[in-house]
């Protein structure tokens, strides 16, 4: 499988701005990680990618249509059990093993919680964002209530990192990877 297979999967099953943007925002990240522990950048970028395929189409089904879905572009077993790991415990029993899956899983929520905390921001970026304004908007429930704090939690004990070491890790990833996640959003 190629990034145009995948991008064109992705299109296929995914329509909202929203979603696309997430779903690259994802990919940008997981490069990022994957860069700096020295892993395949682009295993990890398409698996950043599809996560969520199915989550726009079948949302009752997330994790559990994907293996459907990805057989479309023949992806491999591995790819199949990373995506379906990020739900782990709230919408799949496939268990984080490696990693990539466990970056993969604590920082997909805390990834829209970034991006959410961004557009509050006069810059509407994350370039000038520093991880206490992060720590402010984690702590108060009420904003960007669907990114869920216990997932963003369970994913840095899962890599057994500090909170704070996950939010200063993301926000770097996201802050590297800003320029390149507008460049790929022009080309969907």
């Amino acid at each position: 499988m190629n990034k145009e297979e995948a991008v064109d999967l992705l299109k296929k099953y995914n329509k909202e701005e929203f979603h696309l943007r997430h779903a690259v925002t994802v990919e940008q990240v997981m490069r990022y990680f994957a860069k700096e522990k020295g892993y395949d950048e682009d295993f990890w970028g398409l698996v950043g990618l599809l996560h969520d395929v199915d989550y726009e189409q079948y949302p009752d089904q997330h994790c559990k249509k994907a293996p459907e879905l990805l057989k479309e572009i023949n992806a491999s077993d591995d790819m199949v059990h990373a995506i379906c790991s990020h739900g782990y415990g709230i919408c799949s029993d496939v268990k984080p093993e490696h990693e990539m899956e466990k970056i993969l899983f604590a920082t997909d929520e805390l990834t829209g919680l970034i991006w959410a905390s961004a557009k509050m921001r006069p810059s509407k970026s994350t370039k000038d964002m520093e991880v206490s304004s992060l720590k402010k908007k984690y702590k108060d429930k009420r904003f960007a209530a669907g990114c869920s704090r216990e997932i963003i939690q369970k994913g840095a004990e899962q890599l057994g990192w500090e909170l704070n070491e996950l939010f200063e890790k993301t926000l770097v990833a996201m802050q590297n990877s800003e320029d390149k996640i507008e460049e790929e959003m022009k080309a969907i």
